[in-house]
């Protein structure tokens, strides 16, 4: 078949289904297919504005000492190359302080967040800071979303920000959709990690890290990594585990930078 065949410089062509059509970003953010309350809709509208408060707050307060590894990301940018960005869940803090402050600087983003009510806060947040939300799950109807993802990075040219370990887990377990992702676009893969320190994790899945007022922040990007020529589908359990390993590393280096 034509995705297990030799890698080369040119994506590989898909054919989006009816339903991932009218999900494509070149029609816009896209909105939860579940129609909203006037009061859920004031409701989630004090939420963006509480949760980006608080986002505000940290960074703001937070010093962050270095950004390893940025060249990567912008030698990116002047190519005009898309790439598929991923971290761990438990780092969105400052993962969204990294994609605006590189959206800003002109890379053409687009972060995956949740297709139900729930994403709704997210999708939001991110039109808000001019960052396109691309509403798929990699727990429900998961071809329909990579196809969707597949569009985004390779017709429309814009990197994709994913959580590595998805929406529910487990903790640090990378998930084969970025990988996927990539093989089918040919966008290399890029990784970042960060570390603070001081900082609350939280008891949820995903120990989610929240920086401390005031701590100092380290981020590390790791160098792109491109789908070996050849790769199979049981190569994927070998590809996983080492960019998990991968991004533990990155961890664990932006802890050492502090």
């Amino acid at each position: 078949m034509a995705a297990d065949r030799e890698s080369d410089s040119s994506p590989v062509e898909y054919t989006p289904s009816l339903r991932a059509s009218r999900f494509r970003s070149v029609a816009g953010p896209s909105r939860s297919r579940r129609r909203m309350s006037f009061g859920r809709k004031v409701w989630y509208a004090i939420l963006v504005a509480l949760a980006k408060g608080l986002l505000r707050l940290i960074w703001s307060t937070c010093r962050v000492t270095v950004v390893k590894g940025a060249g990567h990301l912008t030698a990116l940018r002047q190519s005009g190359q898309p790439a598929v960005i991923a971290y761990w869940h438990q780092m969105h803090v400052f993962g969204a302080w990294l994609l605006l402050r590189e959206a800003r600087a002109g890379l053409p983003l687009a972060v995956l967040t949740s297709p139900s009510v729930s994403g709704e806060v997210p999708a939001a947040m991110m039109t808000d800071w001019g960052i396109m939300p691309v509403r798929g799950s990699s727990t429900r109807s998961a071809a329909e979303a990579l196809r969707e993802m597949y569009t985004v990075v390779a017709t429309d040219r814009r990197s994709l920000a994913i959580t590595a370990d998805g929406p529910k887990g487990p903790l640090h377990e990378f998930k084969p959709g970025a990988i996927l992702l990539a093989r089918m676009s040919k966008a290399p893969v890029v990784l970042f990690a960060y570390a603070a320190s001081r900082a609350t994790r939280w008891s949820s899945w995903d120990r989610f890290i929240v920086p401390w007022p005031f701590s100092r922040v380290a981020i590390v990007i790791g160098a792109p990594w491109r789908v070996p020529a050849g790769f199979q589908m049981a190569d994927m359990p070998e590809a996983a585990r080492t960019l998990s390993e991968t991004l533990d590393a990155l961890e664990r280096e932006a802890a050492s930078l502090l």
